[in-house]
């Protein structure tokens, strides 16, 4: 089951074959989970997000195997989430033009035995390291108008190809924000 409203992570789940059914968490589940505390690191926070959509979709009865994913960009420090508006989109495309950033997703794997028996939640973390060139104004301007940032952290989407973003490091999947390497581990250990 995988506990995510999101097209991309249901495309990369598909990619690989594996039979599931969408049961998104209610949107609430993010935003009841304490906010960030000054001293997490993003590696745990985006753990105990992945960890809270898994938990609302189990509470709902779920089956089986629940895979709940959390992704956020960070640059310098300032974590990137999904821009509220157009002028938020354009604050983060500007915070990342020139610059290296990351991508960082947790994820958690729960299951769930047919009887309703919760197993041992499995989670962890995958990191990518991206670099952004210098964008124009026009640029920036012109990509806002195709309302391709909405919905993606940082306001833009590896996958779309229309800003030139680099990976340096790790899985263009976790980019896309789904780590399929990290989610083969984790099902590795379903036992």
């Amino acid at each position: 089951m995988l506990a995510s409203g999101s097209p991309r992570r249901a495309e990369l789940a598909r990619s690989e074959g594996w039979d599931f059914v969408i049961a998104a968490p209610p949107e609430t589940a993010e935003t009841d989970a304490a906010p960030r505390a000054p001293a997490e690191p993003l590696e745990a926070f985006v753990i105990r997000l992945a960890r809270a959509k898994a938990e609302a979709v189990v509470a709902l009865g779920a089956r089986g195997l629940v895979l709940a994913c959390d992704t956020l960009s960070e640059v310098e420090g300032l974590p990137l989430g999904k821009p509220r508006d157009r002028d938020d989109a354009r604050r983060m495309l500007r915070a990342l033009s020139g610059r290296r950033h990351r991508v960082v997703s947790g994820v958690c794997l729960w299951p769930i035995d047919a009887a309703g028996q919760s197993g041992e939640p499995l989670t962890g973390h995958a990191e990518s390291e991206l670099f952004m060139p210098p964008l124009s104004r026009a640029f920036i301007a012109g990509y806002l108008d195709t309302g391709l940032w909405e919905g993606k952290a940082g306001a833009c989407g590896f996958q779309d190809g229309h800003v030139p973003l680099q990976l340096l490091v790790g899985s263009p999947s976790n980019v896309v924000g789904l780590p399929l390497e990290l989610v083969r581990v984790l099902l590795g250990r379903v036992g």
